[in-house]
C-alpha cells in the first residue's frame, strides 16, 4: 500500500479568504483541498461553506465532489447572482492507487515527478489558464475541470491558491519540493521565497512585474511505499 505524509502553509492575513480541507480516508486514500475565496466577493463565507460541506461529506468518489461543488454553486449563485460568495475549488482525491482532481476556478494542483511535473489548473506565467473554470458561485451553471491520473512513490502534490502559485515560478516550486527531504520542509521552504520574492517587491518575469500580498494557502503531500 502506498503511503504519504503531509505539511500545510496557511497565511490568511492579507484577507482571511483562504480555506483548505484534509481528510484521511482510510486505507491511504485521502482528499486534499485549497480554496480561495474572492476578495470583497463574500470569498471568506464562501470558501468556509464549500470546506465545510467537504469535511462532512461522505467521499467515496470524485462524482460526490462534483456533487457538492455544484450544490454549493446552486445556492451561492442564488443568493449572489454571480456577484458575490464566489471562491474556487481544488481538490486531489487519491482511492485505490488513482489520483483524482476536480477544480472550479483557477487555483491549481501540481504532480511533481523526478523528471518533469505537471500543473492541473491555475495560471502559468500568468498568462496562460489551463483547465481553468469559473469559480464557484460565478454562474448559475458550474463547469469543473476533471481528470483522473496515476502516482508513483516518487511522486510528489502540491495543491495550492495563488497566493502561493502568483509568487513563484513553477521552476522554483519544483526544485524546492524536489530537493525538500520531507513535506515540511518543503512547506517551510516555499513559505520562506515567497516572503522574499514579496519583500523584493518586483521582477518582470512575473505578471504584472509585481509580487503581491495575498492569502497564502499550500498542501504538500510526498508518497512512500
Amino acid at each position: 500500500m502506498q503511503t504519504s505524509s503531509v505539511a500545510t502553509l496557511h497565511d490568511n492575513t492579507a484577507h482571511g479568504e483562504d480555506s483548505f480541507v484534509i481528510r484521511d480516508l482510510g486505507g491511504g486514500n485521502f482528499l486534499d483541498v485549497v480554496l480561495d475565496g474572492v476578495t470583497n466577493h463574500g470569498g471568506n463565507e464562501a470558501s468556509t461553506s464549500v470546506a465545510d460541506a467537504l469535511n462532512q461529506a461522505d467521499i467515496k468518489g470524485p462524482e460526490d465532489i462534483v456533487a457538492i461543488l455544484d450544490d454549493q454553486n446552486a445556492d451561492f449563485y442564488q443568493v449572489g447572482g454571480g456577484r458575490f460568495l464566489l471562491t474556487t475549488a481544488s481538490a486531489a482525491l487519491y482511492l485505490d492507487g488513482k489520483l483524482h482532481i476536480v477544480s472550479a476556478g483557477d487555483s491549481p494542483i501540481f504532480v511533481i515527478r523526478p523528471d518533469a511535473y505537471e500543473q492541473y489548473s491555475g495560471r502559468r506565467g500568468g498568462l496562460i489558464r489551463l483547465g481553468v473554470s469559473k469559480a464557484i458561485g460565478a454562474e448559475a451553471t458550474l463547469q469543473v475541470f476533471q481528470t483522473t491520473l496515476d502516482l508513483s512513490a516518487a511522486d510528489r502534490l502540491v495543491c495550492c491558491t495563488d497566493g502561493v502559485s502568483d509568487n513563484l515560478l513553477g521552476e522554483e516550486l519544483m526544485d524546492i519540493v524536489r530537493s525538500a527531504d520531507d513535506a515540511e520542509s518543503a512547506s517551510q521552504r516555499v513559505k520562506a521565497l515567497v516572503n522574499e520574492h514579496i519583500e523584493q517587491g518586483r521582477d518582470i518575469r512575473f505578471r504584472g512585474g509585481r509580487f503581491r500580498h495575498d492569502d497564502e494557502t499550500a498542501i504538500f503531500r510526498f508518497f512512500a511505499e
